[in-house]
């Protein structure tokens, strides 16, 4: 502060005249006690203290633009991740829509159906293949179904039923059903009638009732129901269906008298299909139930009789009471039963086993006795190819290769300590460097086949093969023993990628590879019962859809897979009564 003017001065006249101070001071460093100016006294802060009593740090202004910019960016990925099915929409899609433009263009010219890869049917189904779950695909797939119906409709009042009845299959194909294919069958049927041939439909149908040919395209059924279709109150055709479900019936319970559980239940589903409403049809249906409970409990009572038999040891042999014994009666009983598979199986690996501690022992006869059973039951094994290697066998599919030195029919033998001892397999004597390169080739090409996923065909360039050569060539060879032991973990691991990419014709082919290799593995049947889902969810997808004849084929394939799966029996149930 400056000084308190005295109001007695003289010298002061109400007011501070302003003053420059003594200019002889502004470039002198500031003494330890200034002097006074007559100045007022005025406090200044430095900049960097301003600043902090504020707080308004200049360096901290612009901190807040980095969160900012990470905040944003993590939103805009998010949004590209949780919108990418929708923006993978907007990427252009070349060969789909290529192929989707020429349906189209083959819809709206009439080009419906044809084999050569250019009809609007061949290419809107290329289009789905190529995106299964595209709208516009499946949507222009109904469009030719619906294009048929208008050409069957204009084929018919044109006067030509062959015509129209084939655009109808193809429309009945496409759509699976509806109001309007049933109105055209039964027109065509109609059609066909009034051109005299009801005379000569009865005629053939009656030929085929005499031939017992019952069922299917051009059996007597079939050729009754065209005459229905055209006229319901045909009394010779009536009383010719009726004939037909009659000797359908016989043949079920011939099979039904034989134990014929397999013929007896196709012959149920034939019927059914054919005459749904047929008299007998639950009678059957229960004596077939009766016999299934009662060879469920034959067929369970020998698959664990085998069972223990395997833990007892008793793994093969004469008698009746071996576990091979009971696995084969399992199968007399139920030729599709893969419990009673998988129980040959593991006799094939304990015959393996006991094999392999035969040679440990010296005991190259037994060993070579013992193999040769099991190759009986599990040809194609990876367990007893390898087993053999070790005895010193070449493989008896490939081409024998002598690398023996054995000059008598009894070689000697070297048990577990290196000695000589009663017979045992030949000795391989040293390979050639040509022999060395050719096998360490075919463990190489064994190596990329096996990747490929070529295990079991095509046959001499797969890896089954391969190791089995390799193993002709050199039978200690570490690499293709191990390669041809460790080929079921690999297929395994394929199998589970197949599946789970929805490639179930390649997952079928690794299952019977495993089967082959492996087959009394109880994953088996874990793998077994997958795939066979897999196969009846697509034929219920495809059927659903309208797709019945590819839903027709990939349920034969789940039914192959599991025969009496309750779900296959339903949907054959839906597919014969055409409902979705």
């Amino acid at each position: 502060m400056g000084r308190k003017r005295d109001p007695n001065d003289p010298s002061n006249s109400g007011r501070t005249e302003p003053k420059l101070g003594n200019l002889d001071q502004v470039d002198r460093p500031h003494p330890a006690a200034e002097p006074d100016d007559g100045l007022p006294r005025i406090q200044v802060e430095p900049a960097y203290r301003r600043d902090a009593s504020s707080n308004k740090d200049p360096y901290k202004k612009r901190h807040w633009i980095l969160p900012t910019l990470i905040a944003v960016l993590l939103a805009a990925v998010a949004g590209l991740w949780f919108n990418q099915s929708r923006l993978r929409s907007l990427v252009p899609r070349t060969d789909f829509d290529d192929v989707l433009h020429r349906a189209q263009v083959a819809l709206q010219q009439g080009h419906l159906d044809g084999t050569d890869g250019t009809s609007a049917r061949e290419l809107f189904e290329a289009a789905r293949a190529l995106e299964p779950d595209n709208d516009a695909a499946r949507q222009g797939l109904n469009d030719v179904g619906r294009a048929e119906i208008s050409r069957a409709d204009a084929a018919l009042q044109a006067g030509k039923p062959d015509e129209a009845s084939q655009a109808l299959t193809n429309a009945r194909e496409l759509l699976g059903g509806g109001s309007d294919v049933d109105r055209l069958t039964q027109a065509i049927a109609k059609a066909q009638v009034s051109s005299g041939q009801t005379d000569s439909l009865v005629a053939q149908a009656q030929q085929a009732l005499s031939q017992n040919k019952l069922d299917g395209p051009d059996g007597a059924a079939a050729l009754y129901q065209r005459v229905l279709s055209a006229e319901p109150d045909n009394a010779v055709a009536r009383h010719g269906m009726d004939q037909v479900g009659d000797a359908m019936a016989a043949q079920i319970q011939k099979a039904l008298n034989a134990n014929d559980i397999a013929n007896a239940s196709a012959g149920i589903d034939r019927l059914a299909a054919v005459l749904p409403n047929y008299a007998q049809l639950p009678n059957l249906r229960a004596s077939l139930s009766a016999l299934q409970a009662q060879a469920n409990g034959a067929l369970t009572d020998a698959i664990n009789q085998g069972n223990d038999a395997l833990r007892a040891g008793r793994i093969a042999g004469d008698g009746n009471d071996t576990a091979l014994a009971h696995f084969k009666a399992a199968l007399a009983i139920d030729p599709n039963n893969t419990q009673a598979k998988a129980g040959i199986g593991q006799v094939a690996q304990a015959l393996v086993v006991q094999a392999n501690a035969a040679i440990d022992d010296g005991d190259a006869e037994h060993a070579k006795q013992l193999l040769d059973q099991a190759e009986t039951l599990a040809p194609g094994s990876a367990d007893l190819v390898a087993a053999r290697a070790r005895l010193g066998q070449t493989p008896a599919q490939l081409p024998v290769v002598d690398n023996t030195t054995a000059t008598t029919n009894k070689a000697p033998t070297v048990s577990k300590g290196g000695q000589e001892e009663g017979i045992a397999p030949p000795q391989q004597a040293p390979l050639t460097g040509q022999q060395q390169i050719k096998v360490a080739d075919m463990v190489s090409r064994a190596k990329q086949a096996t990747a490929r996923g070529d295990i079991m065909s095509p046959p001499g360039d797969c890896a089954y093969d391969l190791y089995r050569g390799a193993l002709a060539i050199d039978g200690n060879n570490p690499e293709a023993l191990a390669g041809l032991q460790g080929l079921p973990g690999a297929v395994q691991q394929q199998f589970n990628q197949a599946l789970r990419a929805g490639n179930l014709k390649k997952a079928g082919s690794l299952l019977d590879a495993l089967d082959n290799l492996e087959p009394g593995d109880a994953a088996l049947s874990i793998s077994r019962q997958r795939l066979a889902n897999a196969w009846i969810d697509q034929a219920e997808q495809q059927f659903d859809s309208g797709d019945r004849n590819n839903a027709a084929s990939s349920l034969e394939q789940g039914r192959n897979l599991l025969p009496n799966d309750p779900r296959v029996r339903e949907l054959i149930a839906r597919m014969q009564q055409g409902s979705r």
